[in-house]
């Protein structure tokens, strides 16, 4: 836990360290889960950090919710995507897709053979208002992403805005999402959107952060998330002169009550009922055999 003393205030922030996944014979990592932050991840609602060598989960419905893989560089091979929306091709190396599934939609990643996926699973809630349109999907690839590099730094803009550049897609809510590295020389800054909450992540190698002018530090594997009150420019830099692995994920908070339940995440209980319903009864559409 880092504290200040900040305006006669008192001002924790305590990282949260992911609990370790081990899921079938190919896929580990850590996952990080919305009650874990207190409100502030919104509107994140889990993000699991992962490698996966075999096919895992095979075909499963979502709703209420956008489904979002971020692949990392160092992924290998190739990610098959498929989904009811008709979609049935490869996600590679550095590659977003975001796949709004609104009121329902069903869908299935997995490596080709000899692949090792390497990235982040995100859960993006979606407000009332949207959990029941039909779906979408967003696919950017990585040459078509801005990258942001000056001394001690190289960072992609996945997804959003940040240091005057635009990504080429807008996603069905608003997020910012960027991949770095960073050193000790280092201090690369992102100017926080009016009203956005911040999850930061050490995806490998320690990072520092300013926090009301200090430096705090971030452990491998740990993450924290805050609201714009408490983060309006985040400024970062490496903890070490090789360079560490950090990921930012800074969205518009929906700030509604939901209810989860596992891939479904609706305003009520009856809601997530009668998705389930739909599902069950093959509603939410389906996708071709391999």
């Amino acid at each position: 836990m880092t504290t200040y003393e900040n305006k006669n205030e008192t001002i924790d922030f305590s990282p949260v360290t992911g609990s370790p996944l081990n899921i079938g014979e190919g896929f580990t990592g850590l996952g990080f889960r919305h009650k874990q932050f207190n409100g502030v991840m919104d509107p994140l609602i889990m993000a699991d950090h992962y490698t996966m060598t075999v096919p895992t989960f095979g075909a499963h419905p979502h709703a209420g919710i956008s489904a979002v893989s971020i692949l990392f560089e160092d992924t290998e091979g190739k990610f098959n995507n498929r989904d009811s929306l008709g979609n049935d091709f490869d996600i590679e190396a550095g590659d977003l897709y975001w796949l709004n599934a609104g009121s329902g939609a069903i869908h299935d990643e997995a490596p080709r053979p000899g692949a090792k996926i390497h990235g982040l699973q995100v859960f993006v809630n979606l407000p009332a208002k949207l959990k029941h349109h039909a779906p979408s999907s967003l696919h950017i690839k990585r040459e078509d992403m801005p990258t942001l590099e000056e001394l001690g730094y190289r960072v992609r803009l996945v997804l959003g805005e940040s240091n005057g550049h635009s990504s080429q897609g807008n996603a069905v809510w608003p997020v910012t999402i960027l991949d770095g590295y960073a050193d000790n020389r280092a201090q690369f800054t992102h100017q926080v959107q009016s009203g956005f909450n911040t999850w930061l992540y050490a995806v490998e190698g320690d990072i520092e952060y300013k926090l009301s002018g200090h430096w705090a530090s971030l452990k491998q594997g740990s993450s924290i998330a805050l609201s714009f009150e408490q983060l309006q420019q985040l400024t970062l830099r490496g903890a070490a002169s090789m360079q560490s692995h950090f990921v930012v994920m800074s969205g518009e908070p929906i700030k509604e009550t939901f209810v989860q339940q596992g891939p479904f995440a609706m305003t009520t209980q009856q809601e997530i009922d009668d998705v389930v319903a739909k599902y069950e009864a093959g509603e939410l559409g389906q996708i071709g055999k391999y």
